[in-house]
């Protein structure tokens, strides 16, 4: 018999003749007697006559078989009858060592021992044999190996039974085999509810929704069982259609069924109607739930977060910690992410102290997540000391960090953590060249910012992106350079995007470039027609012009009413006192109204002393002009501030989301009252962080 020696060279003499039949002479005892370390016993150097080692035959050949020996010990093969065939079956102690070895995770050594079988062929292998190569193909998600297996069973006249072809259909959907899959499926001589669900499945997992639930209803004529996983992977596919209306008759035959009070059934209706945006329906079964578990909680708050009903997550997480129940990392890592919406360094706080408590503290998603929250909102050193004490990091850690310090306008800092990130041997993606480059182009790194920009392909493979081309854009915009700006829009190796004529409008803004301001106005305008942000952009242009230029701002306000489109009112949030107000544009609804309008004038005063002066030049995205002009200064992010000095202690940092772009005279009136106040204030508008303080901006006053 032939053997590939290749990957067995540190098999002893004695294990070699124990596992294929030669004499031993001496007894060893191992778990897995194939496998015995070499440092134990002596290594067999010098091959038998009658093996041959697999690196002395030639690349991409298989070795030709040796005729088998007319007589073979007893002891390891049994010379049975099988359709007028002659099979062997190998000895116990071989399959023994297959099966062990996937029991103890080492799949591709018990693949590497299935080899033997191959070459040699002819070997009746048993059913927990097959059973566990299965499983190994799985674990490694091996196409290779799928076939290898399957190939074998056919070709030595395997017959499964309908435990096995259930486990083959389900080796090759895991293994991303599908439509080798679906045709074993068909060709099933019989059917039971895995294999169906099984093979659903795998149809979801490819988001082919439809076409799982046309199984169902296919199946249903024949299984009218009321299964918990076979109306769970149902109500997967509901979900992915997007069909509450589907999802509404399959609970209600559930009801009838009485099959409802399953847990998973009861998370999967949860999630189904949640993603459908029936979220008070999701939590009429999240509240019917005879037993809250972990996962049925984290659906509920998980639905809440993604409508945007942050605060509610946030209370029902609260409501899950005094429940008792046990949390996991999704859970922390969820809830923190959360809060980075509500921008909400207190909850923030407590989810991070959870972490801990839950004995979380080395879960890679959740401290990326705190990384990120931490260094976007202005607590840097909160950041970086969770990535230093993080024991595995990944890309994503990498990048979190670094964006934080782009964000701050910190950029030599970025620059050192990218080189340190190269150092450590961690391959750098899209998303780090786009982070480091805005640390460069927000911090004035010419540069630095080109070495890094040039690098992406010549060191480390990776083309430049059209993000990357907006970046270098934006950065030469800042030097002053519109002339090389706009050529490298037009040299860029694709068709330029929408963000890179951005960039380009706003260094002709800046400086005051008008011409070529209103050519890259009108093809940011032309590629996104229904944007009203783009009629914003190029009516500012055209305001900032003379002449005729006025009459075509006339004209872009006149389009705007023409087409009906809606000027959302100014909104901006701040967290007072762990309570989130809001506050609109002019708002006099608020029960702290008057005196927020009074601190806003109070301030006011006080920075015209510092040389403030109103004199907006642009128009808002979301705020009518007329109002701007009637309400100088009670524009809702100062309205915010406003609001935040007058309550909370004069060391607490200010925070602000609001959805609109930050205009330029609250721009200037808030660094003057960051420096008046000795105050550090954030604000999240539309585009980006500003992080202000001592009157500076992060952004340079480049936005």
């Amino acid at each position: 018999m032939e053997v590939p020696l290749l990957r067995y060279h540190c098999l002893s003499r004695d294990q070699i003749r124990n596992n294929c039949g030669f004499p031993s002479s001496s007894d060893h005892r191992s778990l897995f007697p194939g496998y015995r370390s070499s440092i134990c016993e002596g290594i067999w150097r010098k091959p038998f006559g009658r093996f041959r080692c697999a690196s002395s035959l030639n690349p991409g050949l298989k070795p030709r078989p040796i005729p088998i020996p007319t007589r073979i010990d007893n002891d390891v093969n049994e010379i049975v009858e099988f359709d007028d065939a002659r099979m062997k079956k190998p000895s116990a102690s071989l399959c023994s060592q297959i099966e062990k070895l996937v029991l103890c995770g080492r799949y591709r050594q018990a693949l590497d021992l299935f080899e033997i079988f191959e070459l040699e062929g002819g070997f009746d292998v048993d059913v927990d044999t097959y059973d566990a190569l299965i499983r190994a193909c799985i674990g490694l998600r091996s196409v290779r190996g799928v076939k290898r297996i399957y190939h074998y069973m056919k070709s030595n006249g395997f017959e499964p039974d309908i435990y096995m072809r259930n486990r083959v259909l389900l080796m090759h959907i895991k293994s991303g085999l599908m439509e080798e899959a679906r045709l074993l499926f068909d060709e099933m001589p019989e059917k039971n509810l895995i294999s169906w669900t099984t093979i659903m499945g795998g149809l979801l997992d490819i988001g082919e929704y439809l076409e799982a639930f046309r199984l169902f209803l296919l199946m249903w004529e024949d299984f009218s069982e009321g299964d918990p996983r076979l109306f769970s992977t149902t109500i997967r596919a509901c979900t992915g259609l997007g069909s509450v209306s589907i999802g509404k008759q399959l609970h209600a035959c559930m009801l009838k069924m009485g099959a409802v009070h399953n847990i998973f059934i009861s998370c999967s209706l949860i999630d189904m109607y949640s993603k459908c945006g029936a979220i008070e329906d999701a939590r009429f079964i999240f509240e019917d739930m005879p037993e809250k578990t972990t996962v049925g909680w984290n659906t509920m708050i998980t639905g809440y977060a993604l409508h945007g009903y942050s605060e509610e997550a946030v209370d029902l997480f609260f409501q899950m910690s005094d429940s008792g129940v046990k949390m996991d990392h999704f859970t922390i890592s969820l809830i923190v992410r959360v809060c980075a919406r509500l921008a909400s360094l207190d909850y923030a706080k407590q989810a991070h102290a959870a972490l801990y408590r839950q004995n979380f503290g080395s879960d890679m998603v959740a401290n990326t997540t705190l990384v990120d929250l931490y260094s976007k909102w202005g607590r840097i050193e909160y950041a970086r000391h969770v990535f230093e004490q993080m024991p595995c990091k990944n890309v994503l850690s990498w990048n979190a960090l670094i964006s934080g310090y782009s964000n701050r306008g910190q950029g030599s800092e970025a620059i050192e953590l990218f080189d340190r990130m190269i150092h450590e041997k961690m391959r750098p993606t899209h998303i780090t060249f786009h982070a480091v480059l805005s640390a460069c182009c927000y911090s004035d790194l010419s540069v630095q910012g080109w070495e890094i920009f040039k690098s992406m392909e010549t060191d480390h493979g990776i083309k430049p992106r059209a993000m990357h081309y907006a970046i270098m854009i934006e950065l030469l915009g800042r030097d002053g350079l519109i002339d090389e700006a706009f050529a490298l829009l037009r040299g860029a190796p694709f068709n330029p995007t929408v963000n890179m004529w951005a960039a380009l409008v706003t260094a002709c803004r800046m400086e005051e470039n008008l011409e070529l301001g209103r050519y890259a106005a009108e093809k940011l305008y032309g590629m996104e027609p229904e944007k009203l942000n783009n009629y914003i952009v190029l009516l500012n242009i055209y305001k900032s012009s003379s002449g005729s230029s006025k009459e075509a701002a006339a004209a872009i306000l006149n389009t705007i009413r023409r087409k009906g489109m809606n000027i959302l009112p100014a909104c901006s949030w701040i967290e007072v006192g762990r309570r989130v107000h809001v506050l609109h544009f002019g708002d006099k609804s608020h029960p702290l109204s008057k005196e927020v309008h009074e601190k806003v004038d109070e301030l006011i005063k006080q920075i015209s002393k510092h040389g403030y002066a109103p004199g907006e030049k642009t128009v808002l995205p979301d705020v009518d002009e007329i109002d701007q002009k009637k309400k100088p200064g009670y524009h809702s992010e100062m309205l915010a501030v406003g609001l935040g000095v007058m309550s909370s202690p004069w060391w607490k940092q200010l925070q602000v989301v609001q959805g609109h772009r930050i205009c330029g005279d609250c721009h200037e009136a808030i660094k003057l009252i960051s420096m008046l106040k000795r105050r550090e204030i954030i604000v999240r508008d539309a585009s980006r962080f500003h992080h202000f303080s001592d009157g500076h901006c992060s952004c340079g006053d480049y936005w």
